[in-house]
């Protein structure tokens, strides 16, 4: 997507921000014309209140935002879409910084226009706001929008294939090491359950596997669900459930929005990022209920619901992820409902085995205003899992808890010496709001980024 962000020109025109409690004092300030305006707009002072400001010649002098109580970034994000054509300059942004500024105005400028004939008008110019860390900020922006065109696309133009296209991508980008590996070779190289999970679809299922950073740097591994699209397998969801399916590698594309803005920040890390890619399709040879598959850790499962296969797929790659004993391990996943209906859709539930790990990503997100809630990792709730006919079953009974035991299932194949952490997340947003337009959404990955900056700068 193209920024709309330019150098700094003496013909912008000024936007200024108030806050609520200064709007009176402000608007006093203001000639009889202007103050008449404002009235006759409905603009009262209320956080999110927005004007264009009219000059004498009765073209627009100016614009005034009115910021909230307490500010965040994402007060910002609707100035690319409100402003009219022209060329603007910010005002003081703070107690938001210039760069988060930019970020969220970037971030809304954001659209899903692939398929349209008609793109839409084009928006207008702001100056760079002055003091923001513009390749900071760029990478950012450019990061997130690429996991929000990834999980928008439908799956008939993303399958695993395309996926695996769009990591090669990103590893050309950054000069990173990427394999990926493809259908049966799965199975030679002992990764059965992706395989198994996504052997019923005409597109091959695969492991992508990037690599990047010096091998002497500390180890942070990122894994992500890549299930382009689910139709719940022989488990077939009905209708309503099936229909936004293509976002269900919506956490692949969260840690490669994540893995991209560290290679772009050149952290002191070594990077590997790991993206089961599969579709959970229906045909003669798909995996059924009560089938025992073997994982690449060497225990078997038995599928209680063929319409969990994201902890199948990541179970496997969290298992590879693991050997090499990172510093830190995340994954991200769309994996159960149960985590939507207890946290809704806007708050990913963060499960993690490591409490320094937990604190810093939750303080984090409350730093960058990319918020997550963390949810109990409740070993009296493992014995929901037992199976028996294997080691372990893919489902709890009664459904009570289930991202909980979703967490728990993937646990098995982390080791406790292993800091790990799990997002299970909507990687939607459901409508648009100032900076989030309505569409894929990569939630936490600022959250992320910023907790690995600070661990390998601290």
């Amino acid at each position: 997507m193209a920024l709309p962000f330019v150098d700094r020109s003496n013909s912008s025109l000024p936007v200024q921000f108030v806050m609520p409690s200064k709007w009176r004092s402000w608007l006093k300030e203001q000639n009889a014309a202007r103050r008449g305006w404002l009235e006759s707009t409905g603009v009262s002072g209320k956080a999110g209140d927005f004007a264009v400001l009219p000059g004498r010649d009765g073209k627009a002098s100016g614009a005034v935002l009115v910021l909230s109580a307490r500010p965040a970034l994402w007060d910002f994000g609707a100035l690319g879409t409100k402003l009219p054509a022209g060329t603007w300059k910010l005002g003081d942004t703070s107690p938001v910084s210039p760069t988060d500024a930019a970020v969220a105005i970037g971030l809304g400028t954001w659209r899903f226009e692939r398929y349209k004939a008609t793109k839409g008008k084009a928006g207008p110019k702001i100056a760079w706001p002055e003091g923001a860390d513009k390749a900071r900020a760029t990478a950012m922006i450019e990061s997130i929008c690429l996991a929000r065109d990834l999980i928008t696309t439908p799956s008939s133009d993303m399958g695993p294939a395309e996926l695996a296209a769009a990591a090669q991508e990103l590893a050309k980008t950054h000069k990173a090491r990427i394999k990926v590996i493809v259908g049966d070779d799965l199975l030679k190289q002992n990764f059965p359950m992706i395989h198994a999970v996504g052997r019923a679809s005409t597109r091959a299922p695969r492991l992508i596997d990037l690599t990047w950073g010096k091998e002497s740097d500390p180890k942070v591994t990122l894994v992500g669900k890549g299930v382009c699209f689910d139709t719940g397998g022989l488990d077939l969801k009905p209708a309503a459930g099936m229909l936004n399916m293509k976002k269900d590698m919506g956490g692949a594309a969260t840690v490669m929005a994540v893995a991209s803005m560290v290679m772009a920040a050149k952290l002191p890390v070594r990077l590997r990022l790991l993206v089961p890619a599969v579709e959970n399709s229906v045909s003669g040879n798909a995996f059924r209920p009560l089938d025992v598959v073997p994982t690449r850790k060497g225990i078997s499962v038995e599928i209680g619901n063929t319409d969990a296969e994201g902890r199948l797929i990541l179970c496997d790659a969290l298992h590879e992820g693991a050997s090499e004993k990172p510093t830190m391990m995340v994954d991200c996943a769309t994996l159960t409902g149960a985590a939507r209906i207890s946290l809704g859709t806007d708050l990913p539930a963060l499960f993690c085995n490591n409490d320094a790990l937990a604190d810093g990503l939750v303080a984090s997100g409350t730093e960058v205003d990319d918020p997550m809630w963390r949810m109990p990792l409740y070993r009296p709730y493992r014995r929901l899992l037992d199976s028996k006919v294997a080691d372990i079953n893919n489902v709890s009974p009664g459904g009570f808890g289930g991202a909980i035991t979703a967490a728990l299932y993937l646990q098995e194949f982390v080791p406790d010496a292993v800091p790990w952490a799990h997002f299970d997340m909507m990687a939607w947003n459901n409508s648009s709001r100032p900076g989030r337009p309505e569409g894929g959404e990569a939630q936490a990955a600022r959250a992320i980024f910023a907790t690995i900056e600070k661990r390998v700068k601290s």
